[in-house]
């Protein structure tokens, strides 16, 4: 018996409607994508650091100042 736990209240997977079933696999779903662009965007947030600070260091040389990022 599976059972899943919604609000601290247990179900018996099994004896859920398939409406009820479908609904929690979209949920499932919906949790797995936003955990999944979650960690694509902080991987953009390194790179975006990363890449300002290369240009930071490209044009310090030319411009004699450091320049900051937003």
């Amino acid at each position: 018996m599976t059972t899943i736990k919604i609000d601290d209240k247990e179900y018996d997977f099994d004896k859920l409607s398939d409406e009820a079933k479908a609904q929690l696999v979209s949920l499932q779903f919906c949790d797995q994508e936003l955990q999944r662009l979650q960690a694509q965007a902080a991987a953009y947030q390194t790179a975006r650091i990363a890449y300002a600070k290369a240009l930071n260091e490209a044009l310090t040389p030319a411009m004699g100042d450091k320049i900051t990022f937003n």
